[in-house]
């Protein structure tokens, strides 16, 4: 059994690249005239090069269809991860994922492929929602951060991967272009299926199900290098002791739990985290920047390789998060986020309604949705700004929508509370695919004004309501959010908690005098534990 954290995270990722590779697989192949005239929605030209594909309407279907199996997939996976385990609900991800790639590959009309592409996301669902509760269950909290962040570097690998993949593929003559990558990307769930097998599972699941001895035992495994004696490993196992005797004297949870005045706050900060996620306009930059680039002049393979220069930066400006994560905070790291991507928003607005105009009723290049050309040097500023908004994203909301979630609830509520939050990153992912290629078409640049506001909007909710969780323990993240000398149903104001990283670090290296005397360099402590009942009893 493998007990590396690093090792078991790089593993666990790989259900989180599944999603970046869903992505290519799709936004690569629906500009080649082979899918085009393979899927037309009307009668086939006699030159196929003139092949128009399906209609927009069909289109938006087809791409729609996973985020709407997402979706169910993330609600599901509540019940699934609660039932079997984390570790299987990965592995039962992985397995759906087989089935939903296989009927994409064999796709022999629309209807075949939007039935693939629902079971696909059905795994995705599953995978995006119960990865991050696996890590973060797993993970000392001096690294939580940037483990579960891997997640979301995952995703932006898959992304890249997969773009490169479709791309070379689409020189192949036939239908091969896009069975080729829609059947490789079975590849990576068919490791991490078997990978999964040398995992351990959850300690804090196998708690709740009263299997102490193997809690105990991943617990030494993983944080203390096969020491049961280590006193951090004890400490910890005493404090999900703690938490999981309380819950038994409660009853078995389900979603409406989430919505009672204890929890609701915390729900919503979930919630509002993923939302948040998709409302930054991410989507834009992601699954339309082609139509951005149409708008400042990009055009045919110049335009495609300016979007694999987005993928690019996506993948490293990721990186920095992963390593300074759990120095920098939750809370610094989501202001600032905002903060930038909201600039670049409003400058990209105001440098198309300054120096563009209307492109009329086609578009740029035949495309409606281009609906907005700008030239010269303001081109070349709107570009540089969506590269901007994607290096300020990814570092930033990118990884912390992952991370940030799990964090916040009690053990017996974790698995469904995180669903439903992911669950709501789909709902919205699904609702913006639809959303933005008509609002460009008919009220083009200003959608740039409506996501800027969405950035100011989370800039102001995140300051006032979003605690810090960084370098606490799961179980000290409840107590902050349950402090009875704070806001009633809120805990301590989220502007006054801060991180505790330095502290938890020393109290992992056994050094328990040294973090109580402030070896915690100022870094705020979580309220005091004094005991479950005491600070649960409203739980």
């Amino acid at each position: 059994m493998i007990g590396n954290i690093y090792a078991i995270a790089a593993v666990a990722i790989i259900g989180g690249g599944l999603f970046g590779f869903d992505i290519s697989s799709m936004s690569a192949i629906i500009s080649i005239p082979q899918y085009k005239c393979y899927f037309q929605s009307g009668p086939i030209p006699d030159d196929h090069s003139t092949c128009t594909g399906p209609t927009s309407s069909v289109q938006g279907g087809i791409t729609a269809a996973m985020p709407g199996g997402s979706w169910l997939g993330a609600l599901s996976s509540g019940y699934i991860s609660d039932i079997f385990g984390r570790k299987k609900a990965i592995m039962i991800g992985a397995v759906i994922w087989w089935i939903g790639s296989t009927i994409i590959c064999a796709s022999q009309n629309v209807g075949m492929l939007v039935a693939g592409r629902v079971i696909n996301g059905f795994c995705v669902g599953i995978c995006s929602a119960q990865v991050p509760v696996y890590i973060s269950e797993l993970a000392p909290p001096s690294k939580r951060g940037r483990l579960v962040g891997g997640q979301q570097w995952a995703i932006t690998w898959g992304i890249m991967i997969m773009y490169f993949i479709s791309y070379g593929s689409s020189f192949i003559d036939g239908t091969a272009a896009f069975r080729v990558p829609w059947g490789l990307q079975m590849i990576p769930a068919i490791g991490l299926f078997c990978a999964m097998f040398f995992l351990p599972e959850s300690p804090r699941w196998l708690a709740r199900q009263d299997r102490w001895e193997e809690a105990h035992a991943v617990l030494t495994l993983v944080h203390s290098k096969g020491d049961p004696n280590s006193a951090f490993v004890r400490r910890e196992l005493e404090e999900i002791r703690e938490m999981v005797e309380f819950e038994k004297r409660n009853s078995d949870v389900t979603y409406l739990e989430l919505l009672k005045p204890h929890m609701i706050n915390r729900t919503h900060i979930g919630v509002f985290t993923q939302i948040w996620s998709q409302l930054t306009g991410m989507n834009v930059m992601m699954y339309y920047i082609t139509y951005v680039f149409l708008m400042a002049g990009v055009k045919g393979n110049a335009n495609l390789v300016a979007s694999s220069i987005q993928y690019v930066i996506n993948v490293v400006m990721t990186v920095p998060a992963l390593l300074y994560i759990d120095r920098w905070g939750r809370r610094p790291t989501l202001l600032v986020g905002a903060t930038l991507m909201m600039t670049w928003l409003f400058a990209n607005a105001g440098i198309l309604a300054s120096y563009g105009k209307w492109a009329g009723p086609e578009g740029v290049n035949h495309t409606p949705e281009a609906s907005w050309e700008v030239s010269g040097p303001a081109s070349k500023a709107v570009i540089a700004c969506s590269y901007l908004f994607v290096a300020s994203y990814a570092p930033t909301w990118g990884p912390v929508s992952w991370i940030y979630p799990p964090e916040l609830y009690p053990l017996r509520v974790r698995g469904k509370a995180v669903a439903l939050a992911t669950s709501a990153n789909w709902a919205f992912n699904f609702a913006l695919g639809y959303f933005v290629p008509p609002s460009f078409v008919n009220i083009k640049w200003q959608t740039y004004l409506v996501f800027g506001v969405f950035c100011l909007a989370m800039l102001v909710h995140t300051f006032f309501m979003f605690p810090e969780t960084a370098g606490k323990t799961l179980e000290e993240v409840v107590d902050i959010v349950e402090d009875p000398k704070g806001i009633r149903y809120v805990g301590t104001p989220a502007w006054k908690t801060k991180v505790s990283t330095k502290r938890t670090t020393l109290m992992e290296r056994n050094k328990f005098d040294e973090a109580e005397k402030g070896g915690g360099g100022g870094n705020e402590e979580s309220p005091n534990r004094s005991g479950s009942e005491g600070v649960g009893g409203k739980v």
